[in-house]
């Protein structure tokens, strides 16, 4: 294959900027569809659902790891980056499921994991050899001076990783420990070394020569290390020492070499990273277009605020209403001008929005999970709808650490239960916030599985399937899934929607979500009442909207003072 030959043919179908307009898709593949009958959702499965995709109305998938994986970590951990892993179908299954897609106008963006590989790529099994010339590929240490190598308390430093009690693992192999911040399957790359980067590169552009239109990056701002971070001690406190901004001294380097290196920018192929503990300064840095790094980033901020500050995993606290917008529109101020926001309630990380923002009860799921869908998509930015937000899919009740498959959900639960916190505690941090309720199947229909598999499926299938799927939404005009197919097109369809000003109203009321969106001569405004009660609206507060034009609109109560419970309005104001 001539080099870059897809990559510069699907350029001209990637007009500068078009990511502004997009809405993305992303979806788990082991959990969307599964074609061949094992209980694990793979490649054909998806691409025998881009019809429902192109009808939804997105422009691009996002596709979490297919790539050939020990699966420690459900594919964040690679052994191939050039292969997929046989559990997904074959490289000519994921070539095919572009093209299908490109058929139908929708692109594809990869995910990239290269702050890690898996501990059995060749690259890493090589590095075990101390003579190797890779052996500077990821970062081998002696154990802490004076202990004995293997022993508890010999690692370089006590630095805790994200899914194990250590991020250092001793191998008797080499006689040292090598760095795993989430997991010993998980030995971090050295991106201090440039043979680690320019093999990275030539990875990435061996994808756009198959057509991929981007990539979203894995805790892409932990590829640059804090100076001290594999040496020093923790600090006497106790208290662990934390990335400035979320980054070490060298990522907007390396984000920018990379963008020249794999012509990211030239080639206009959609990068979003993600970037746990950054700041707004930290994003408007890697997104300004001038710097020529990433087009936006995953903030954490706002799906961080049910978590005590400083405390346990499992220490939750109540979410309120002003907290929630205030933090969005901290950071819709913050790139304003510069940079670019992207804009998620759910992933794969994340529990479900509806039951964790919304109220998932039946008489007010629908209407909740509209109006969410409604406050997040008439921000400034870039959408992302995870698969089944669309239908309003909620937490799985599951009751038993059995029923739970991620590892760290698993982990958790050993950990604090080993440390004397009450089970009742830590199943209720489960049954809120674990990913595992992001991972149950796709609801497609009211048959056996959902309509996911023929087999039994990998984990439970949530059993409110028969209620919540695809196929009742679809043939439903008021449904959650007609709502998002009306979102994207207002976004598709006004610049307003896409590159109009921010400005929230009421910051501080407990129940209202209110803002406009200013473009000119045009300008929105977005109520929405996001409470399970009735909310009247503060007028004197509110730009006149007696006689807006209504351009979208839940369950309408009719009265023009007040909002039924979950009701949301987006009303095109007067200018004149």
């Amino acid at each position: 294959m001539t080099d870059h030959l897809l990559g510069e043919e699907a350029r001209v179908l990637r007009p500068d900027g078009w990511w502004r307009s997009a809405v993305v898709y992303q979806i788990y593949p082991r959990s969307f569809q599964d074609s061949d009958g094992d209980g694990i959702g793979d490649i054909p499965g998806i691409t025998s659902r881009l019809d429902y995709l192109a009808e939804l109305g997105v422009d691009v998938i996002w596709l979490s790891p297919v790539y050939r994986s020990p699966q420690c970590d459900n594919g964040y951990d690679i052994s191939d980056y050039r292969d997929v892993d046989p559990l997904f179908g074959t490289l000519a299954d994921l070539e095919t499921l572009i093209a299908a897609a490109h058929e139908r106008g929708i692109r594809l963006v990869m995910d990239l994991v290269v702050n890690h590989t898996s501990d059995e790529h060749p690259w890493f099994i090589e590095s075990r050899d101390p003579a190797s010339p890779k052996r500077d590929w990821y970062f081998w240490r002696p154990a802490r001076p004076g202990a004995e190598p293997g022993a508890a308390g010999s690692e370089p430093n006590d630095r805790p990783a994200a899914f194990a009690p250590s991020a250092w693992t001793y191998d008797p192999v080499s006689g040292e420990y090598y760095l795993g911040i989430f997991s010993p399957g998980q030995p971090d790359l050295n991106w201090e070394n440039p043979e680690v980067r320019q093999a990275v590169y030539a990875m990435m552009r061996w994808w756009v020569d198959r057509g991929v239109d981007g990539f979203r990056m894995d805790v892409i701002n932990l590829i640059s290390k804090p100076i001290g971070f594999t040496t020093d001690a923790l600090d006497p406190s106790g208290v662990e020492p934390t990335y400035e901004g979320g980054s070490g001294p060298r990522l907007d380097e390396f984000l920018a070499e990379m963008n020249r290196e794999v012509r990211l920018d030239d080639l206009n192929l959609l990068t979003v990273g993600e970037m746990p503990g950054s700041t707004v300064e930290t994003a408007i840095r890697a997104t300004d277009p001038g710097r020529h790094e990433l087009n936006m980033v995953f903030t954490f901020e706002h799906v961080m605020l049910d978590r005590v500050p400083g405390g346990q995993r499992w220490d939750l606290v109540d979410l309120p209403l002003p907290v929630l917008k205030n933090n969005l529109a901290h950071w819709q101020l913050g790139l304003a001008d510069v940079g670019w926001n992207s804009l998620y309630f759910d992933n794969h990380d994340q529990a479900r929005a509806v039951s964790r923002f919304g109220d998932d009860s039946p008489e007010h799921r629908v209407a909740s999970a509209k109006t969410l869908a409604t406050v997040l998509h008439l921000h400034k930015g870039t959408p992302y709808v995870y698969q089944g937000e669309e239908l309003g899919m909620t937490n799985a009740p599951f009751t038993t650490i059995e029923q739970y498959r991620d590892i760290s959900a698993l982990n958790v639960y050993a950990a604090a239960t080993a440390g004397g916190v009450p089970t009742e505690r830590v199943m209720h941090f489960l049954e809120t916030r674990s990913r595992d309720h992001a991972r149950t199947p796709m609801q497609w229909d009211a048959t056996d599985a959902a309509g996911f598999t023929t087999a039994t499926p990998w984990i439970e299938v949530n059993p409110n399937y028969p209620t919540i799927n695809a196929a009742a939404a679809s043939e439903d005009a008021d449904s959650v899934f007609a709502h998002f197919q009306k979102l994207i097109a207002l976004r598709h369809d006004n610049a307003v929607v896409r590159e109009g000003r921010f400005e929230l109203l009421l910051p501080e009321h407990d129940r209202l979500w209110a803002f406009t969106r200013t473009l000119d001569d045009e300008r929105l405004l977005v109520l929405a009442n996001c409470s399970s009660r009735p909310a009247d609206l503060p007028l004197e507060d509110l730009p006149d909207h007696v006689d807006a034009e209504l351009l979208l609109g839940t369950h309408l109560n009719g009265r023009p003072d007040s909002l039924a419970p979950w009701e949301s309005r987006i009303l095109r104001l007067d200018q004149s």
